[in-house]
């Protein structure tokens, strides 16, 4: 991609009403525009992180059977009704509005859609279990969305529902989400910390995936003796329950979450399969949540210094900056050759061929984050200058040299 046709340009300057390190930086580096409290655009580069972190998700997801479906996000109030989440939370949480046919609501979450929707396809034992998952923009009235893309009103989520025949079977399934979900934020980069929480009216606990970080908005109490994590919303005692010595509290980001529903909404819906004995039973469901939105934030929150994002390899635009410097015809020429050969290896590309100076490139190129820049100039020769953003270390390489360290990466 030609930096000089890029849609969307790096800021100086944040918007006075935005306090998060993640969305200064990325409103300033060009990944995202805001339009109002809690509700961004996504720009090029920006759409490019979050359909990385999307395809991280959609591997693991796979990989445990779930099958990808895409339900509406303009919903109908009777399934809502069914489950009275029509009237509370209702629009404490809720986008709701009149319509040609009633009323209607923007959807926060989809347990009231997915359940009468299995139903359709489960009649008996044979037919379970089942899991499905969606990625999908969710809507929530959120009080404040103060926090960038941590806490949006609009905002990318990605939700799996299973359906089991028994508790076993439930359990099974719930702990291979906690592998998978351990596979995700390790190759985001994250180090999300499995973390008891409240399991609502669903269950005694639900499971966190929580990012320690100083801007985060939940507080965890910490065991560093035996790594045992709880929201604070559910600790009665600062001594770890596990192994009775002092805590820490820690602030964190919730990256995701797990439930057990048991027979909530298999309930609210007559969601029933006949067992082998012809006896009809409840069918019991887990949900498993994660905002891919929210992770793009985070990792910026995480992977940042004083000169700007430090995108890892896995999430990052682009695999490599490739900047050109002064104005000789040559060195164009050469940079030119670059850019269409590492494209040629399959290595993605920023071409920085804008009319500016090296201290702006340079500057823009820190802001942006890539993982590797590549300078050519006069200075480099037939080379060209190879620098990780991650480090301050600079080496001239070849061309062979480079794509075969970047078809690596």
């Amino acid at each position: 991609m030609r930096q000089s046709l890029l849609f969307g340009k790096t800021k100086k300057e944040t918007p006075k009403d935005e306090v998060s390190v993640n969305a200064s930086l990325l409103l300033r580096a060009g990944f995202i525009d805001k339009l109002a409290a809690g509700i961004y655009t996504f720009l090029p580069l920006g759409l490019r992180v979050l359909e990385r972190i999307h395809s991280i998700i959609r591997k693991e997801m796979d990989n445990i059977g779930a099958q990808e479906i895409r339900m509406p996000a303009l919903l109908p109030d009777d399934p809502w009704k069914k489950t009275g989440r029509w009237t509370k939370p209702g629009t404490d949480v809720m986008f709701q509005f009149k319509g040609h046919g009633g009323a209607y609501g923007l959807g926060w979450t989809h347990e009231e859609i997915v359940t009468p929707l299995v139903k359709q396809y489960v009649q008996s034992y044979k037919d379970l279990p089942v899991a499905v998952y969606q990625i999908q923009d969710k809507f929530r009235n959120e009080a404040r969305a103060k926090s960038g893309l941590l806490r949006g009103r609009e905002f990318s989520m990605k939700d799996l529902y299973s359906f089991h025949a028994n508790e076993e079977d439930l359990e099974r399934y719930y702990e291979k989400v906690m592998l998978a979900y351990s596979l995700i934020f390790e190759q985001c980069e994250l180090t999300a910390l499995v973390t008891e929480a409240s399991g609502g009216a669903f269950s005694k606990y639900s499971h966190e995936y929580q990012v320690v970080t100083p801007n985060g908005e939940d507080i965890i109490f910490a065991c560093s003796h035996c790594n045992h994590y709880q929201n604070k919303e559910i600790v009665e005692n600062p001594a770890c329950p596990t192994c009775g010595k002092q805590r820490e509290e820690q602030k964190a980001i919730e990256v995701g979450n797990i439930f057990k529903l048991g027979t909530r909404f298999s309930e609210a819906f007559d969601l029933t399969y006949l067992t082998a004995d012809g006896v009809a039973a409840p069918v019991l469901m887990g949900c498993y949540g994660i905002g891919p939105s929210r992770v793009m934030g985070a990792i910026a929150e995480i992977h940042h210094d004083d000169r700007g994002l430090v995108w890892p390899e896995t999430t990052a635009p682009f695999q490599v900056h490739l900047l050109v410097l002064g104005k000789e015809e040559a060195v164009h020429t050469q940079a030119e050759a670059w850019y269409h050969d590492l494209e040629k290896a399959g290595i993605t590309v920023l071409f920085d061929d804008r009319d500016l100076s090296a201290g702006e490139k340079f500057a823009d190129c820190d802001l942006i984050g890539i993982p590797y820049r590549l300078v050519i100039s006069k200075k480099t020769g037939e080379g060209a200058e190879l620098k990780a953003r991650s480090s301050s270390d600079t080496r001239i390489i070849t061309m062979r040299e480079g794509q075969k360290l970047l078809t690596h990466v």
